[in-house]
Formats: C-alpha cells, structure tokens, sequence
C-alpha cells in the first residue's frame, strides 16, 4: 500500500534530542557565566561527573570546549574557570560596539512591522525578568533581542563573531547587572535602541547602542580594576 506523503513526512525528527555533552556542556557554562563557579576555582573530573552525573569522557569534552569559548584555562595543576581582566573585556565591548551598533543601524533601515512587534514583545519579557530578578533567563531574552536585530540587518557572519564571544559577553553581562541599577538602566538602555529601530532611524539606534556599551563598560572597568 502507497504511503502519503504526509505519512512519511511525520517521520522526520524537527526537533533533533539533546545530548547528554550537550546538556552537560549548557550547565557548567551557566555555572561559570552565573558565579556559581567563580574565576579560578578548579575543575575536578570526578567532583564534575558526580554533580553533573556524566562519564569523565563527556566531561573532557564539555572542558575542552569551554576552554575553546575562553570560559576555561589549564593551568598545571588541571582546569580552572578563567579569570577575567579588563585588557580583555575592554576588547569584548569595543567588537561589541563596532557588530552592535552598525547591525542597529541597519536594522532602523529595513524594520518592518513584524519586526518592530517581535522586539517589542522580547523587551516586554526583559522587563518582566529583571523585576523578578533573574540574571539567567535575562542573559537569554538579552540574546534574543540582539539576534532578531542582527537578523533583521542580515548581518549573519558579524553574528556568527558574536557569538564565539557570547559566553564571555555573558559573564560580563551578569558581574554588570549585580551593580546597583544596572537592572534597570539595562532593559531601558535596549528600549531607547528600539526606540529608534520603531521610528527607523538609523543614526539614533547607533548612537543608543554605543551609549549603552560605553556604560557597562564602564561599570566592567569599575569592578574588573577593584578585583585586580
């Protein structure tokens, strides 16, 4: 009996499982990103597969790529969470400032109706997350928001870069909101770049966005001096 093609399309896997490396992997970054593993700390194989509950050939691997994303360094006496200076960061938000502000300006340019909604929903659920204080599920909406503009531009390899820096911008993202208000000057820094993508106007969303990287990196410089 001839089969639809609707029944063979049900087969197809939409939504390929998550792996165990890759579930692995997602929670010790979120644990670096977060402080819950704070700069310095060893990496015990054996402490780490017991916590996690994964073999030691997952975990290896998870270290390995972490070290990739600048979240890990081995030094001799084994893995460690990577320190953070601000000869580093201060590169991070001058890339970001460069991607960021020239994928703004020409999403302004080309924002459609559909698009303008789509961020105006995302900055909805930013504001509501950072009420209820919750520094994880920002980090993500923050993502979200960036990479609906960036998309919008067409700036597809400029998002590529930003995203092999994405786990350190984190990081830098999270020491930033623990500052007094950052969790309110933040969500309002992002509404002023949409602002002006709503009103299409290209100069201004770059202007609000390099307005916006200047002052966590200021806030970054503030507490990355004071650690050294």
């Amino acid at each position: 009996m001839n089969k639809s093609v609707t029944d063979i399309e049900s087969l197809r896997i939409v939504s390929p499982p998550v792996t165990l490396r890759e579930m692995a992997l997602e929670r010790l970054r979120r644990a670096i990103i977060t402080g819950l593993f704070p700069p310095g700390q060893r990496l015990v194989e054996r402490t780490l597969c017991d916590q996690l509950g994964v073999s030691r050939s997952v975990i290896r691997e998870v270290i390995r790529h972490l070290q990739a994303e600048g979240l890990v360094d081995v030094a001799k006496q084994g893995p460690v969470v990577a320190s953070m200076d601000w000869h580093g960061a201060r590169q991070i938000y001058d890339i970001r400032a460069a991607l960021e502000s020239s994928a703004v300006a020409d999403c302004a340019r080309v924002a459609t109706q559909a698009i303008k909604d789509q961020l105006r929903a995302v900055l909805d659920e930013l504001d509501q997350n950072s009420l209820n204080n919750d520094p994880p599920t920002v980090l993500d909406v923050t993502t979200r928001f960036y990479e609906i503009i960036f998309a919008a531009a067409g700036h597809d390899i400029a998002w590529e870069i930003v995203s092999r820096l994405n786990s350190r911008v984190s990081r830098l993202r999270v020491m930033t909101l623990s500052t007094a208000n950052r969790s309110i000057s933040g969500p309002a820094r992002l509404r002023e770049i949409f602002n002006a993508i709503d009103r299409n106007d290209p100069d201004a969303g770059a202007k609000a966005c390099r307005a916006h990287i200047a002052e966590a990196a200021q806030i970054a410089e503030r507490l990355l001096q004071k650690e050294a």
